[in-house]
């Protein structure tokens, strides 16, 4: 059976449990939580937001990423050896508060106990074990990971899929087929709070060892505005790796399914474009969001003439994986 790509977003614990796995939500429960957040991390993220509560949605999260980016800058160009600094001692505690804080909310999400019906789960492993269908991921919880841990997919090389983790780390070389190996890939385009770096090494942690006060965390999160998310991206070799693949898997897939994305993220849009003419195109997506007549016409406009809009009361309804 011909290969499939199926990228994911944050929809599936939309449909689930809409309050738990909204940002909004995210974003007040890890700044209410009194020991992830130091007084004077919080004092430093509101005099850059303009207010002393939480970050209200992605805008005020891309002022805090400009401004962590700029820190970054000027402490790139300090001269350490003769204590010559660009910032206070205070301004170079911003990023490292910021982007605990933004790994924080991640975590928030993989931690949310909430599960896929079986309903819906069932036919999409056995699916993907018998393609071997590639699997994108935009979102942060671990709805689709601990089921594809669980059922064997994502084992190594012993699995239908593979992330390009080793027990040494990340290697964009493990992505690559050898020997025969027909696997294909399971990416987080935007990153996962299970990522870490070690010594200039990108490691995975456990699932089973993240937890709300993990110190252990990288550059490889992309929650902020849609217009900054690709210097993200960029920042880290991880996640380039995963969108260089991403091409190939748009190359080599014969259809491409869209489930649980609101298509807001032009990037991913624009790449996909290129590809999607020739090809079979699936957007499946909750009816409430607009109408059809809407839809269609922006979906014709981000992707492709020759999208198939599939509307559903609940997107865990799907599961034409192999028509």
């Amino acid at each position: 059976m011909a290969r499939k790509l199926i990228i994911t977003g944050n929809g599936l614990g939309m449909a689930l449990n809409p309050k738990e796995f909204s940002l909004t939500t995210a974003l007040a429960s890890v700044w209410e939580e009194s020991h992830i957040l130091s007084g004077e991390d919080k004092s430093l993220i509101g005099q850059c937001i303009g207010h002393w509560s939480s970050p209200r949605g992605e805008d005020e999260l891309d002022k805090l990423h400009l401004s962590v980016t700029s820190c970054d800058l000027l402490e790139s160009i300090a001269d350490t050896e003769k204590n010559i600094h660009w910032l206070s001692e205070v301004g170079r505690k911003f990023p490292l508060a910021t982007r605990n804080y933004i790994h924080k909310v991640a975590s928030y999400f993989h931690n949310v106990d909430e599960s896929l019906p079986d309903f819906f789960i069932d036919p999409l492993v056995d699916f993907i074990k018998e393609t071997k269908s590639h699997v994108a991921t935009l979102n942060y919880d671990a709805l689709l990971y601990e089921n594809f841990i669980n059922n064997n997919i994502v084992k190594g090389y012993s699995g239908a899929l593979v992330d390009g983790m080793l027990d040494r780390g990340f290697s964009e070389d493990a992505l690559e087929r050898r020997y025969g190996n027909d696997f294909g890939y399971y990416m987080h385009l935007h990153g996962s709070p299970l990522f870490y770096d070690d010594d200039g090494v990108t490691r995975k942690l456990s699932r089973y060892y993240l937890n709300i006060n993990q110190q252990d965390f990288g550059r490889h999160i992309v929650l902020t505005h849609v217009k900054h998310k690709v210097s993200v991206i960029n920042g880290s070799d991880l996640l380039a790796a995963y969108w260089r693949h991403l091409s190939f898997c748009l190359a080599e897939s014969e259809e491409i399914i869209l489930i649980g994305y609101s298509g807001l993220d032009a990037h991913l849009n624009r790449l996909v474009k290129p590809y999607a003419n020739g090809k079979s195109v699936k957007v499946v997506e909750w009816s409430g969001v607009d109408t059809r007549e809407n839809r269609e016409r922006f979906w014709r406009n981000q992707i492709s003439d020759n999208v198939s809009l599939i509307h559903l009361e609940s997107i865990l309804y799907f599961n034409q994986w192999q028509g």
